[in-house]
């Protein structure tokens, strides 16, 4: 069998950490988003097609042509015209039943298996906020509709784009037009294969959407199950509860709660909680969490406990952030920090 990844889009929700790499290639208990699909796809799939586009040199490279002995293509959404478009370009690589996902969310391995088991399914998953989403309406558990990102959605049951499909779907894929945004959407090409045929909505038994920098730091700490995770190549010093360490950093202060990217130092006497530090950050100073609000996009978010998110090669000396903060990449900074730098 074989299957599709998504994973062309720029992510600007998750700024900074996506500034500077692709969303898939974000880390999350040490392993790159799109290497947990891959992990979860083995023993399903032979062959998997990723359709790229932002930064998609660096995804060829991390990745490769082979996983675990599955072979993997490439194919680039030069546009971003939607996932819909983006599924329709495969449509000359795949052949009878088909693995399809998003690439930026965390899928287990079971929920992609019984997913598996029908012709044409799509995992849904309870969520605190179904307005940000695809909200399902189904009749015993088959799917009628998804009403995308409702004012008032009549559940909290949600579309989270990993789907069991067939070349059935690429008709409805050229046939649905363009969305009001000029994208060619998949939510609406599903619904409508769902009135000729069958679409299973198979409840997911751990999902994790990573749509905010915040809900790497949740994902990750559930898939550590609370455990620190730290790579052999790293040098502990310092303090670390319950995070991730990843390659080649030095940890000579407190760590708790958060995540270190690759070659990051935190230098004797920091302060970390409910954080993110990206790849090659060096940091002295404190960041403590508390309830959060957060810019994205220009609009005032509930971030939940958070502390900051510093984007790949931050230089930080003797520097106090506020919770919420978030500063873009290779910016240094000292001193008091109450908002985003960019």
């Amino acid at each position: 069998m074989q299957a599709v990844i998504l994973a062309a889009g720029q992510s600007t929700r998750t700024f900074p950490l996506t500034i500077t790499r692709p969303k898939p290639l974000l880390l999350l208990a040490n392993k790159t988003l799109l290497e947990h699909k891959l992990d979860a796809l083995y023993g399903l799939v032979d062959e998997i097609t990723i359709v790229v586009g932002y930064k998609q040199e660096m995804i060829k490279k991390a990745i490769g042509h082979e996983h675990r002995g599955m072979r993997i293509h490439y194919i680039e959404q030069a546009e971003q015209k939607g996932t819909g478009h983006a599924f329709l370009l495969a449509k000359s690589h795949v052949k009878g039943k088909f693995i399809a996902m998003y690439g930026d969310d965390w899928y287990s391995a079971s929920d992609i298996k019984a997913c598996a088991k029908y012709s044409h399914a799509v995992v849904v998953a309870e969520v605190d906020h179904p307005e940000h989403f695809g909200v399902i309406k189904h009749e015993s558990m088959m799917l009628k509709d998804i009403l995308e990102k409702p004012s008032n959605p009549p559940s909290n049951l949600v579309n989270t784009g990993l789907y069991m499909l067939d070349e059935h779907i690429f008709e409805h894929l050229e046939h649905i037009g363009v969305s009001e945004r000029g994208d060619i959407e998949f939510p609406p090409a599903l619904v409508a294969l769902s009135k000729e045929k069958p679409v299973h909505c198979i409840p997911a038994k751990e999902y994790f959407s990573i749509g905010y920098p915040w809900d790497l730091l949740k994902a990750d700490n559930a898939v550590r199950r609370g455990e620190n995770t730290v790579r052999k190549t790293s040098k502990l010093h310092g303090h670390l509860e319950n995070s991730s360490i990843g390659e080649n950093c030095i940890i000579r202060g407190t760590v708790k709660n958060s995540i270190i990217m690759d070659n990051s130092v935190v230098e004797e006497g920091s302060h970390i909680e409910h954080s993110i530090l990206g790849f090659n950050v060096k940091f002295q100073g404190i960041i403590r969490a508390s309830r959060a609000i957060s810019i994205v996009n220009g609009k005032q978010l509930d971030a939940g406990v958070f502390g900051a998110v510093l984007g790949d090669g931050v230089h930080a000396s003797h520097a106090e952030l506020m919770p919420g903060c978030k500063i873009w990449p290779n910016k240094k900074i000292q001193g008091v920090v109450k908002e985003d730098v960019r």
